[in-house]
């Protein structure tokens, strides 16, 4: 499947996407060279919707379902290129690596994803049961799931294949996380004289310590819900000499499969209610944090910081499906799950749609300085995820 012309396309296909920078609502370079691939690999049609997705498409010559391959093409900032041994954007090769910003996360894995769809339709003469669909995805890196609502509601996917590096093992589910925010309000007063005002940190203090004697849900497998308080600010800041009106602290939870934006404030909400009752002074409410970023499309895009958890059986038929496919293309992956958040959390958490992760590389090079892929990784991806496709989409 994967010849040395192949895989020189592969390799050059990923060396142009981490040429082209693309910050997180600054994807619009990469979207065009990634519409350049579609049309120089052969895609039937492709288009970019308003959050500036963009999102490619293969049809087979037979009646079948529906599998979305799904990358983002949003990359976290280089801080300091200084530190970097190999210049962020210039994708060199080095060893057998490539190396760049979004190499591993998740540049490598769209490239292979193309390739694969386009060589599996050439290959089969298109003689296939089904759609392949492959998406550059948007602002994945500030909302897991949000920018994805907008492509399932076009395509209407029945699979969704993740491509979030994965060491080429197949991954059949994640915790989720949310952003929780718990506010207290006081009254301010000179510091001089603070039995005239109510200090919103002191009953922030001692809503925290209630929030830490907390139990927190567990499940087999994703293990436990995590809740952790990771900042805490106050109002007026700096506060010289003034009692602080406005207490802000924040907290992430990681999420298990049916945690509801309800279910997980509810024990919060509740110890708040009981504190109201005791302490006529104490007012405080609690919610999800809500992010706004402006997309390239001069869109924006909105949404409540609830990223849900999913996770299939081992003996789901599209886990195995998708197993059977990888150990014909000469790989033999642990079936395991994602220690963090993708945009699975829209397809299989909100919508509920057959969703595994596969993908090259691995897990701990994201967001590093001297990010790469090894390029032996990125052609097992590639054909990968063409097993995948075989093994899917073959006619019933």
């Amino acid at each position: 499947m994967m010849t040395a012309e192949r895989q020189e396309k592969l390799v050059a296909l990923c060396q142009e996407l981490i040429r082209r920078q693309s910050y997180s609502g600054e994807e619009d370079k990469v979207v065009s060279s990634i519409k350049e691939a579609f049309k120089e690999f052969g895609f039937d049609d492709w288009f970019v919707d308003g959050y500036g997705n963009i999102i490619g498409h293969i049809k087979g010559k037979q009646p079948g379902k529906k599998i979305l391959f799904d990358g983002h093409i949003d990359t976290v900032p280089v801080a300091d290129d200084s530190k970097w041994q190999h210049a962020p954007f210039a994708a060199e090769i080095v060893d057998g690596r490539i190396y760049g910003r979004g190499a591993s996360d998740m540049k490598g894995a769209v490239s292979a994803m193309i390739a694969a769809a386009a060589f599996f339709a050439r290959d089969t003469n298109r003689d296939f049961a089904g759609d392949i669909y492959v998406s550059g995805v948007v602002h994945e890196e500030c909302f897991e799931g949000i920018a994805a609502r907008m492509i399932s509601e076009a395509v209407k996917p029945d699979y969704v294949v993740i491509g979030e590096a994965s060491e080429l093992n197949l991954k059949r589910g994640q915790r989720g996380r949310a952003e929780i925010v718990v506010e207290t309000f006081g009254k301010p007063a000179h510091s001089a004289n603070p039995d005239k005002g109510i200090n919103a940190v002191y009953k922030m203090a001692g809503l925290i310590e209630q929030i830490r004697k907390l139990d927190t849900t567990s499940m087999p497998v994703l293990g436990k819900g995590i809740l952790e308080l990771t900042d805490i600010k106050s109002t007026p800041y700096p506060g010289a000499s003034v009692v602080p009106e406005y207490c802000r602290a924040t907290y992430d939870r990681r999420l298990l499969v049916g945690e509801t934006k309800e279910s997980v404030l509810a024990p919060i909400q509740q110890l708040i209610s009981q504190m109201e009752q005791a302490d006529a002074d104490f007012k405080a409410k609690v919610s999800y944090a809500v992010g706004v970023e402006k997309c390239h499309t001069g869109e924006t895009i909105e949404g409540e910081r609830f990223f849900p958890g999913w996770l299939y059986d081992e003996q789901d038929e599209f886990v195995q499906a998708a197993c059977q496919g990888l150990k014909a293309a000469g790989i033999n992956p642990e079936i395991t799950q994602y220690s963090f958040c993708t945009n699975g959390s829209h397809y299989a958490g909100e919508k509920g749609i057959k969703t595994i992760g596969f993908g090259p590389s691995r897990e701990n090079l994201a967001h590093t300085i001297d990010e790469y892929i090894e390029i032996e990784h990125l052609v097992k991806g590639a054909e990968g995820f063409y097993g995948i496709m075989k093994s899917v989409l073959k006619p019933e």
